[in-house]
């Protein structure tokens, strides 16, 4: 059996970063409404690692992070894009190793990878 290195450095940041973005790309294939995917970084370096847009031009901005739990700062890259788009931003996600769904702040979300595809419960 193979085990992951967790660390910021290790295997399992980028391994899971390409996963949630395949499974994005996947489902866009099936989704009613067409909408985009794009990675988004500024001439200074400041990213979101998934952007979806739609035709109408709203936005929701998906950042993926290894660790189990999730920090303000997590969401720097989200909140630099809300206030690029403005009122186009819908909600910034940051996919996680956690286990718990934790709201950080008006459309800030913290989300446990598998809400890629787990219905929310009634």
């Amino acid at each position: 059996m193979y085990a992951f290195d967790r660390r910021p450095t290790g295997q399992f940041g980028p391994l899971l970063e390409g996963f949630v973005l395949m499974e994005l790309a996947r489902q866009l294939t099936w989704s009613e409404e067409e909408v985009a995917l794009f990675h988004y970084r500024t001439r200074d370096q400041v990213e979101v690692d998934a952007l979806l847009e739609n035709r109408r031009g709203d936005v929701v901005g998906i950042e993926v992070k290894a660790a189990s739990t999730v920090g303000p700062g997590d969401f720097r890259g989200l909140r630099h894009l809300a206030q690029r788009v403005g009122d186009n931003f819908r909600a910034g996600i940051v996919l996680n190793a956690g286990a718990q769904a934790l709201p950080f702040g008006p459309k800030l979300l913290a989300l446990p990878v598998s809400a890629l595809w787990m219905t929310p419960p009634a």
